[in-house]
């Protein structure tokens, strides 16, 4: 597992395109924060979201009616949309993930992963499901079971889709629009030093105008889109705690009470959005995974452990065979009794993990910087959705089990208020009061989760940050977590959960358009990427030939000296009179002939004061398109064990890997002499060129980022 100290990038990390600008990056836990605000986003958000909390706690009528009817327009002109969208998003992202395109890193090529799996793993379940998982586990498979959507209630068939439904809509659907927004975010960010926004998705279909009014009204949309999208999760969990309150200890439901829960959630939340990522947010998850596996654990023990196993893999085989027909199964024959249950559960869910999906992709792709496109998608629809699916399975068969042995009373109680059939379930076994304590602890702790996890992140879209890896400023995410609160405590108030999923259908809306543009521009960008690879294989024969070529005044290189060269591990003073006799002569060589051809070439040299040696970078612009770059980076890696003391005696040795515009090329350039080093400079510039050509005769005219840190929104302060 990650410790804290290993976020931070190495020194030839910092040559990517996100490091050495003016503003150095804090660790990847985000420090105190930083960025300034974006004003239209900030403003226009808050605004909106406090005006329509306020209207909803003065008028609590007024609002309920006109939610209602929004969301009858809603579903009945775009019902049909919903299903489609989602199934789209699901079909691109496995396309994106299966295809070539599944190699590409979210980050530079010699980026790593940040977090070990278990963390990762971890983040990835929790900040993805709230206290929602346990609401709906016991209250979605009853609801199903005695008011299914097609057939007849409480047979047996009714029972296999009950919790197949269940499934389907925490299914690898929603976490496809997950794994979509991430990918996105995370790639734009990571690999071309885009903010970590919702604009960067667009770079490659408007170019610099991201930074505009448009960037800004997408950023907007998404801002809307999540608080709506947290605050059902946080609705959810207020009342679900405030039942389990009065289940433990008689604490009275009602307003009162859920207004003293949603203060004191905030406040957690806010200490532990403030604390950071590592400190904070990926604790807690880790702690949530672990208690609720007890919990899991605690019933299936208790229950008939066989029973539920057995309904465990016939609920598997079940999703997979019924999936196809479910996923765009819009109940067309069989209006308008379908209506009201489709209102209620897939397009609410759809809905929901809409507007959910800007805040988890972006959360997602924050702790997810090094992983390729096909470990990222393959995680984020596995790794959660097992355990999502053995622990609706385990609670929702078990409660099942109840209803068919002759407990009506827990059925009705179970569809009529949800938050108490959990509950009302526990207390059928052994123990109560130890499992009631702990599902109230893990329910506390996954509300926690999602507040804090969402005001960090509506903090970071409502900021401009210096790097993809700085957080926003902690007023500015105690703000949220204040305003998230006050919208769910409105909502509450005009009708408590149903108000909430009313709102999502409406506010999910917007966003869905979105995210298909965001789709255009992931897939044109990663063409580019293809283009590289092209241009890569068509060149190598060129290359290794030039390679190998007789040089003139100097002596064929012979075998010898290759091995002499692969079995050194030289030191500072190595390094240093290699950029002094090889690396600045052959650089200042290539410029001197590139600006002789009537080409701009321009040679920069910044010395790495902690290896005290300095790195080279040949920069030369190509009219509108991207911009060559060639760097050569000194750093100090391990000496490898099989090294012998009669090569080496020191700990550590001096490499210089060469870096391009897309990150570190893995190889070792030290030791060449200066004619070889140039044939690689015009290895790499031949190289680009071709992939230039590709580029344009494909007729791919999409406006990519040149990789500097000054693409970077720190560095455009006029452009808001």
């Amino acid at each position: 597992m990650a410790t804290d100290g290993e976020h931070g990038r190495s020194r030839a990390g910092e040559a990517d395109g996100t490091a050495r600008t003016s503003t150095q990056e804090p660790e990847a836990n985000g420090g105190d924060g930083g960025g300034r605000l974006k004003p239209v986003v900030f403003f226009g958000s808050s605004v909106l979201i406090l005006a329509i909390s306020i209207w909803a706690i003065i008028t609590p009528t007024g609002a309920e009616n006109a939610i209602g009817t929004a969301v009858n327009w809603v579903s009945t002109g775009f019902g049909w949309y919903y299903f489609l969208a989602a199934t789209l998003y699901l079909v691109f992202v496995v396309y994106v993930a299966a295809s070539r395109y599944g190699t590409v890193k979210l980050g530079p090529r010699h980026s790593t992963p940040d977090y070990g799996i278990f963390a990762w793993g971890a983040m990835l379940f929790a900040a993805g499901i709230g206290v929602d998982l346990m609401f709906f586990s016991v209250a979605g498979p009853v609801s199903h079971y005695l008011t299914p959507p097609e057939g007849d209630p409480e047979t047996l068939e009714a029972a296999r889709q009950a919790v197949v439904w269940t499934l389907f809509h925490y299914g690898i659907t929603g976490w496809a629009m997950y794994a979509l927004m991430g990918m996105v975010l995370g790639y734009f960010s990571f690999r071309y030093s885009l903010p970590l926004a919702i604009r960067s998705a667009l770079y490659p279909l408007i170019g610099r105008r991201i930074h505009g009014r448009i960037g800004d009204t997408v950023d907007l949309a998404a801002v809307i889109g999540t608080v709506f999208g947290i605050s059902v999760s946080l609705g959810i969990g207020v009342v679900q705690l405030n039942y389990g309150l009065n289940f433990l200890f008689g604490v009275p439901e009602g307003v009162a009470a859920q207004t003293g829960l949603v203060i004191v959630s905030v406040i957690m939340a806010t200490v532990s959005a403030v604390a950071g990522v590592d400190r904070g947010i990926r604790r807690l998850s880790q702690l949530n995974v672990l208690l609720a596996i007890v919990l899991m654990l605690y019933v299936l023990i208790a229950d008939d452990p066989i029973r539920l196993l057995n309904a465990l893999v016939l609920n598997v085989g079940d999703y997979i065979s019924r999936f196809p027909s479910m996923t765009l199964n819009t109940f067309a024959y069989d209006r308008p009794r379908p209506t009201e249950w489709l209102n209620s559960w897939t397009l609410f869910f759809w809905a929901w993990w809409i507007a959910w999906a800007p805040f988890v992709g972006l959360f997602l792709a924050r702790i997810s910087r090094g992983r390729t496109i096909r470990q990222f998608v393959s995680a984020v629809l596995v790794i959660p959705f097992l355990f999502t699916l053995t622990f609706l399975s385990v609670f929702g068969n078990s409660a099942l089990g109840k209803i068919r042995q002759g407990d009506d009373d827990f059925g009705q109680t179970a569809v009529s208020a949800p938050e108490q059939g959990f509950y009302g379930l526990l207390d059928q076994y052994p123990g109560v009061v130890f499992s009631a304590v702990l599902a109230t602890f893990v329910g506390l702790l996954l509300y926690v989760t999602s507040a804090d996890s969402g005001a960090l992140v509506i903090g970071n879209l409502s900021s401009h940050l210096p790097t993809p890896t700085v957080d926003s400023a902690p007023w500015l995410r105690i703000f949220w977590a204040l305003t998230t609160g006050l919208l769910t405590l409105a909502m509450l108030i005009v009708g408590g959960v149903d108000a909430l999923t009313n709102a999502t259908i409406i506010m999910g809306l917007p966003f869905s358009f979105v995210m298909f543009l965001v789709m255009g521009g992931l897939y044109r960008a990663l063409r580019v990427e293809r283009f590289r690879e092209d241009a890569l294989a068509t060149t190598l024969p060129s290359s290794l030939s030039g390679r190998t070529a007789h040089r003139g005044h100097l002596p064929e290189p012979n075998w010898r000296q290759r091995l002499a060269r692969a079995m050194s591990f030289p030191g500072r003073r190595a390094g240093i009179r290699f950029v002094d006799e090889v690396c600045r002569p052959a650089f200042r060589e290539v410029a001197e002939e590139l600006r002789a051809q009537n080409v701009e070439a321009a040679v920069t040299e910044e010395m790495d004061e902690e290896i005290g040696i300095p790195h080279l970078e040949l920069r030369v612009p190509i009219g509108q398109g991207e911009e060559f770059l060639y760097r050569v980076w000194p750093i100090e890696a391990p000496t490898p064990a099989f090294a012998t003391r009669s090569v080496t005696r020191q700990d550590s040795y001096i490499r210089f890997e060469v870096h391009l515009s897309e990150g570190s090329q893995g190889y070792d350039v030290m030791g060449y002499h200066r004619d070889q080093l140039i044939a690689d400079i015009l290895d790499q510039y031949e190289r680009h060129l071709e992939f230039l050509r590709l580029h344009r005769e494909a007729g791919a005219h999409s406006s990519l980022p040149d990789h500097r840190p000054d693409t970077a929104e720190v560095h455009l302060p006029d452009e808001d």
